[in-house]
């Protein structure tokens, strides 16, 4: 059962690390935690046992298991990709862009606010007939309008981020679905940057599919990621790139028969990565026991406190016009974001550099007190930087960048 409240001292304790440091890197990577430790020992000592297979194909079955109930699925609606570049291209493959029944329908439609690694699985479907549309504007900022304007009857896809990774930017995925199924169109949405944060459900957000990752605030380790099929039955869907786990019967070991289960395991490919399965199940038993919607409700007070705080101190910052809007980091403007980062890291806070933004992403774990250090050290960082002020340097940069 999960906890009625949210307890950031409760939950910090799964964290031994924090008493060290200050983690706002959790857009990049989870803090680490003494069940991702054990998890680590627990593989190791599978694979040290007869058996060993069996004890990693239930870890696998379990996160299959896990993912669907984190996003309201059916076990059989979700496969598990070694990351969300891969889960992006089976989707793409699917899509015949020159044949019935896409031939009259070229458009895939993505923003520039899209993660590049996924944006450039979409560029890669030129050569294939697609015509990529991006949206938004020069500064990458991006909003539901800018989608309404381009979806029209010659589109195929519609690629939504959740939450962008640069700015934090929540957009209105349902609300975008919705225009694009009246034109029967699809929707695959990037959760990456929302789950373990937010509660979310793909009937809510409307989509068709859905990829994560677990890395980062789910709490596990690179190598694994989820993909959401709603229609997995369709026989339509069959993906370019295989293996033996996307097989019917992986055990039948037949090297001349491709066959495709009704079931998303059909966008499966090869062996998964075992150890990051491990830990990909460590990080979801933590998020298990929480309450995502007061994750969210502590989100939303941590970013309007580490934004006043910022600010109040002449730092600039790109915040979203409204609480709703703005995911779980904060955009932190800085002429050299990854001199910044290097610097934090000296006194023990963890921040992502991203472009020309340090992201100071806050979790279940993150106190007010997090906060408040990142503050003062900035503040020694400035003045040993011989006063330089960001607030100057990016005047007309620190608006909203969460337009709606």
């Amino acid at each position: 059962m999960k906890a009625p409240r949210h307890d950031v001292g409760e939950f910090r304790r799964e964290f031994p690390t924090l008493e060290h440091g200050v983690h706002l890197a959790s857009c990049s990577l989870g803090a680490r935690s003494t069940r991702l430790d054990a998890a680590m020992s627990a593989m190791l000592d599978a694979a040290c046992r007869p058996g060993a297979w069996q004890s990693f194909e239930e870890q696998i079955d379990q996160l299959r298991q896990r993912c669907a109930a984190l996003i309201g699925a059916r076990p059989d609606q979700v496969a598990l990709m070694p990351n969300a570049s891969t889960g992006a291209y089976q989707v793409a493959s699917t899509f015949r862009w020159q044949q019935p029944p896409w031939q009259h329908r070229p458009r895939l439609v993505t923003t520039v606010a899209e993660f590049p690694s996924i944006a450039h699985v979409w560029l890669a479907q030129r050569p294939r007939g697609a015509e990529v549309v991006f949206v938004g504007d020069a500064t990458s900022a991006v909003s539901a309008e800018d989608y309404l304007a381009v979806i029209d009857d010659r589109t195929a896809l519609v690629s939504v981020p959740a939450t962008t990774y640069r700015d934090g930017t929540r957009l209105r995925v349902a609300t975008i679905a919705a225009a694009a199924h009246a034109v029967g169109a699809k929707v695959i949405v990037d959760a990456y940057q929302a789950v373990g944060v937010e509660p979310v459900n793909v009937d809510q957000l409307g989509c068709d599919y859905l990829i994560a990752g677990f890395s980062k605030y789910l709490l596990g380790l690179p190598g694994a990621a989820l993909l959401y099929a709603r229609n997995p039955e369709d026989e339509a869907q069959q993906p370019q790139l295989t293996g033996w786990f996307g097989r019917v019967d992986p055990s039948a070991f037949d090297p001349r028969r491709l066959d495709f289960p009704p079931a998303a395991q059909r966008f499966e490919t090869g062996t998964p990565a075992v150890p990051t399965v491990y830990a990909a199940n460590a990080g979801l038993s933590l998020i298990d026991q929480l309450d995502l919607h007061a994750v969210r409700r502590h989100v939303e007070d941590l970013i309007a406190y580490a934004a006043a705080q910022l600010r109040g101190q002449g730092e600039a910052v790109r915040l979203a016009a409204s609480p709703s809007a703005q995911g779980a980091h904060l955009p932190l403007l800085d002429s050299d974001p990854q001199a910044l980062a290097a610097w934090l890291a000296e006194w023990g806070i963890a921040v992502s550099p991203r472009a020309d933004v340090a992201r100071l992403s806050v979790h279940a774990y993150t106190s007010r007190d997090d906060i408040d250090a990142l503050c003062t050290a900035l503040h020694a960082y400035r003045r040993q930087a011989g006063g330089w002020s960001p607030s100057t340097q990016t005047r007309g940069l620190a608006t909203s960048g969460g337009r709606r």
